[in-house]
C-alpha cells in the first residue's frame, strides 16, 4: 500500500490512529502508489529546487524534503543531482520513522547478533527470490553502510545505541569500516551476511554499540534502497498494511492531515468511534492525553494516538470560530468503507456518483451495493469518482474493472520470475452497462490507473480531471520468520490492455480540467449537486449528461 510522506501538505491515512490487526496472509499482492507531496512549481529551475531542498534538510524537515524532492523527480526524471538528494533524504526520514516506531524498538531490544544476522539474510533471500530485477550485492551492502553513516549523524540513533560515543570513536570506526569494505569483494548474499557481521563486530569493538542495531541498519538499508516503493515494514508497519488490505482497524475513525501546530481532521468515518464522540471534519487536535501536538512530529502525534482498543484518547480540539473543547474517544475496530458518497447528483439526467477511496478486500461488497441503490434510485448514467484514490489491491481493481468491461485484457504484469507473469481478461457475466464517468487526478495511483486505463483502453467511458500520478509496479507483502516484520517488495510492473506503461506517464483524461477561477459548468441549486469551485466534478457531470443524451 501507499506509503505516505508525512510533510505539511499530506494527507495521512488511518495508519495513525492505532492499526492493530493480527493478519495471517501468507502474501498479499497489492498494488502501491508513490507518496504525495509538495509539488514545485512547473516554472522553477533545478537551483531554485536544490536550494529549497537543502533548506530543509538543514531545518531537519526530512518529511517535507523527501516530498519536494520526490515531486521534483516526477518534474525531472532523469536529473542525478535530484536522485542523489532524495535517496539521502530518504535514509534520515526512514531512521526517524524506525526509531519512533515502539514495535522496531522492541525488535530492536529482543534481537541477539545472530538473530539480527538470521533476519538480514532471510531478506536478502526474499530480494533475491521476488525482487523485479536481479539483486547487485555489493550495491545492497553499500546501501546498508550508507544507512548506518547517517545514523552515526541522529542524535536518535546515537543517545539509544551508542550513548558515551565520542565524536573521535566514531570517526575511528568510519574509518575502520571502510577499510574493511574496501578489501572485500561482495559477490553473494553469504557475502553480505558476512560483511555485515563483521561492521558490527567493529562497531562494538570501538563504538560499544550492540551488533543488532548495526545490521539492523544494513537490513533497511538493503530493502528501502531498491526503489521508491520497496522497503522493510516494522510489526507495526506490517499490520497497518494488512488493515488497510481488510478495510479494518482498531482507532478512532478520523483522516488527519499535518499542519504547523495541529493536526487538522479533514474526515470522519460514519458510525465510527469519533464521529459517535462528537468529533467533526475541520476540527484541529492541539493536544492527545494532555500533550501538546505543536511540537511533534507527525509520527509522534500518531504514536500518541496509538492503543488498544477500548482505550480511551483525551483530544484537546479547536473549532473554527468556536471554543476549545476536549472529547473522549474510546478506540475500537472500525470498518472502513472504500466507497462512500453514494448519491444521485442530479435527477433530472438520472446521473449517480460515488467516490472510490481506495481497492480493498471489502470494495467490490461496497461497490454492488453502492450500485443496487443507485439503480434503485434510477440511475442512467454514473460518475466514479477516482480523486486521491492511492490504489490497493491488484485483483481487486481488477474485479471492479470486470463489473464494467465485458470482454478483453483488463492488465498485464510482467517480473523477472514467469510466475509474475500474467494476464487478466474480462467476463460478460455480471457486467453494468451504465454509462460511465471517471474523474481522476494527479493522486490517482497504482490500482487506481489500472482501472481508469482499462476504461479508457476499452472506450467504455469518459475520462475527467488531470493526468494520473504514474505508478506502474506491482508489490508483494512478505512476512519475516525472524521477527513479527516484514518486506515490501517490488514484483512486477504493469501494463494496461494496450500494453502501455504506467510509469512516470500515468493516464491521460478524455476532458482536460484546468484550474480555473469559476466553475467550467453553470450547476442547478439542488443540494445533491457539486460545489461551484470543484470544477472537476462539474465538467464530469457535464459529460454525463451528454453521455445520457446520446442513448
Amino acid at each position: 500500500m501507499r506509503r505516505r510522506v508525512l510533510s505539511a501538505a499530506s494527507v495521512i491515512w488511518l495508519v495513525v490512529l492505532a492499526v492493530l490487526l493480527s493478519g495471517h496472509c501468507a502474501f498479499a499482492q497489492s498494488v502501491s502508489p508513490a507518496p504525495i507531496g509538495i509539488a514545485p512549481s512547473s516554472t522553477a529551475d533545478i537551483g531554485d529546487i536544490l536550494h529549497q531542498g537543502r533548506q530543509m534538510e538543514l531545518d531537519r524537515r526530512w518529511g517535507d524534503a523527501l516530498s519536494h524532492y520526490e515531486d521534483a523527480i516526477r518534474q525531472f526524471p532523469t536529473h542525478d543531482d535530484l536522485h542523489q538528494r532524495f535517496e539521502f533524504t530518504r535514509l534520515h526520514y526512514d531512521l526517524g520513522r524506525r526509531y519512533t516506531d515502539h514495535s522496531f524498538c522492541n525488535t530492536l531490544d529482543r534481537l541477539s547478533e545472530q538473530e539480527a544476522l538470521d533476519l538480514y539474510r532471510e531478506v536478502l533471500v526474499k530480494i533475491q527470490a521476488h525482487y523485479v530485477e536481479g539483486p547487485a550485492w555489493q550495491e545492497l551492502v553499500q546501501h546498508g553502510t550508507n544507512a548506518l553513516e547517517v545514523a552515526l549523524t541522529e542524535p536518535v540513533f546515537l543517545q539509544r545505541n551508542a550513548p558515551r560515543a565520542a565524536e573521535r570513536q566514531i570517526l575511528e570506526f568510519r574509518d575502520a569500516l571502510h577499510r574493511m569494505l574496501n578489501s572485500r569483494t561482495i559477490e553473494c548474499r553469504d557475502d553480505a551476511r558476512d560483511t555485515a557481521a563483521a561492521a558490527a563486530r567493529l562497531a562494538k569493538q570501538l563504538m560499544a554499540v550492540a551488533p543488532a542495531a548495526v545490521v539492523l541498519e544494513y537490513t533497511c538499508g538493503a530493502a528501502n534502497s531498491l526503489d521508491c516503493y520497496s522497503a522493510y515494514l516494522t510489526p507495526d508497519q506490517l499490520s497497518d498494511v494488512y488493515s488497510q488490505i481488510e478495510g479494518n482497524f482498531v482507532g478512532l475513525g478520523i483522516e488527519l492531515k499535518s499542519e504547523p501546530g495541529a493536526l487538522v481532521i479533514v474526515r470522519v468515518i460514519p458510525r465510527s468511534p469519533a464521529q459517535l464522540s462528537g468529533v467533526r471534519a475541520g476540527d484541529r487536535i492541539v493536544a492527545v492525553d494532555g500533550q501538546p501536538t505543536c511540537s511533534l512530529s507527525a509520527d509522534e502525534a500518531a504514536n500518541l494516538l496509538q492503543g488498544e482498543a477500548n482505550t480511551i484518547a483525551r483530544l484537546s480540539l479547536v473549532s473554527p470560530g468556536q471554543d476549545a473543547r476536549q472529547v473522549d474517544v474510546r478506540r475500537k475496530r472500525v470498518e472502513v468503507p472504500s466507497i462512500d458518497e453514494t448519491k444521485i447528483i442530479d435527477p433530472d439526467y438520472g446521473i449517480g456518483y460515488f467516490k472510490l477511496s481506495c481497492f480493498q478486500k471489502t470494495t467490490c461488497r461496497d461497490l454492488d451495493a453502492a450500485m443496487w441503490k443507485l439503480h434503485r434510485e434510477g440511475m442512467k448514467a454514473l460518475v466514479i469518482d477516482l480523486r486521491g484514490n492511492p490504489g490497493g489491491l491488484l485483483i481487486t481493481a481488477v474485479e471492479v474493472v470486470d463489473k464494467f468491461v465485458d470482454r478483453g485484457i483488463i492488465v498485464s504484469t510482467r517480473g523477472r520470475s514467469l510466475q509474475e507473469d500474467f494476464t487478466y481478461s474480462a467476463h460478460a457475466t455480471g457486467t453494468w452497462r451504465v454509462p460511465l464517468v471517471v474523474l481522476i487526478d494527479h493522486e490517482s495511483a497504482s490500482a487506481a490507473e489500472i482501472f481508469a486505463g482499462a476504461i479508457r483502453d476499452h472506450r467504455r467511458g469518459t475520462l475527467v480531471g488531470r493526468r494520473s500520478y504514474g505508478k506502474g509496479s506491482v508489490q508483494g507483502i512478505f512476512p519475516l520468520n525472524h521477527s513479527s516484520a516484514g518486506i515490501r517488495l517490488t514484483t512486477a510492473k504493469f501494463y494496461s490492455p494496450s500494453g502501455r506503461p504506467f510509469s512516470l506517464v500515468g493516464v491521460e483524461p478524455d476532458v482536460l480540467v484546468h484550474r480555473v477561477a469559476r466553475p467550467i459548468v453553470t450547476l442547478s441549486s439542488s443540494p445533491a449537486m457539486p460545489k461551484d469551485d470543484d470544477q472537476m466534478l462539474a465538467a464530469a457531470l457535464h459529460a454525463a449528461r451528454q453521455l445520457t443524451a446520446k442513448r
